[in-house]
Order: structure tokens, then sequence, then C-alpha cells
């Protein structure tokens, strides 16, 4: 472990990119946090994904506290979320018109809550998980989607 007071350089470096990210977007634990908490609060109540979630979650603290890791590594690059999300989605019964909803609400969650340079970081990082969710689904349905396809489930 090369570094000062027994810190990595990996480490110092994150710790740098993160200030950056910081400085540059305005975003920070708190205000993770806030989105998070904020965003499935309108998830929940949601005709269409509420009835996803609630199948699948019993507890909801441990999973907005996963959420808050996982954006903080998104958003932050922090490094404190460690799962396989893709795993998880793949058996969850959505399609495209799911990820519309889910980025929409998001999308307003971050609206009510964060600045512009905030609001543009988190939303460009939420469209990217989208696509890559929906991708990663229809591929596991055995449908190859072409550039601006989206997947519908079967009937």
């Amino acid at each position: 472990m090369s570094g000062v007071n027994g810190i990595s350089d990996g480490e110092q470096r994150r710790a740098r990119a993160v200030a950056e990210i910081v400085a540059r977007t305005g975003i920070d634990e708190l205000m993770i946090e806030r989105v998070v908490r904020g965003f499935y609060a309108k998830v929940r109540q949601d005709p269409m994904l509420g009835p996803v979630f609630d199948a699948r979650i019993a507890d909801w603290e441990p999973h907005l506290q996963r959420m808050c890791a996982f954006w903080s590594s998104v958003a932050l690059m922090s490094g404190r979320y460690h799962g396989s999300p893709m795993t998880k989605h793949l058996p969850l019964p959505v399609d495209g018109a799911h990820f519309d909803r889910w980025l929409a609400l998001f999308r307003e969650t971050v609206r009510e809550l964060c600045p512009p340079t905030a609001q543009t970081h988190f939303i460009e990082r939420a469209e990217r998980i989208a696509e890559s969710l929906e991708f990663g689904i229809a591929g596991y349905h055995g449908v190859m989607l072409g550039i601006g396809e989206r997947f519908r489930r079967p009937e």
C-alpha cells in the first residue's frame, strides 16, 4: 500500500474524483438520499411500477439503503455499491413502457429536488441505466433489440 496515511493511491484517486464531481455538480450523499427516497415514494404510489416493486420488496429500508449506495456509485463514482443490478432485473415482468415510466418519475423527482447541473448529471446516468437494463431484459427473453427499438413483453 503506497500512499499517504495508509490510504492507497487508488483510494486517493477515487476521493479526488468524488470531490471533483461534488464540486462540479453539487451532488452529495445527502442529495442522493433525498432523490432516492423521493423517487421511491413516487414509485410505490405508481399504478404501473408500484405492483412490480410491492411483489418483491417487503422491507423497504434495506432496499432504499442499497439504492443510495448504488446511486452514490453511479453519480459520484464512490464505489459504495457492490452488486449486480442486471441479475436482479432480468426476471422482472417489465418492458420498455415500464422503463419510460421509471424515467419519467425519476426526471420529475430530480427536477423537484436538484439544481440544474445535478439534474443533468442524474438524468444522463438514469437514461443509460434504463437503456442497459431494457436491452438486458430483452436479451434474457431472446429478443435482440436494434438501435431505437423497444422491448415489449409477449402477452
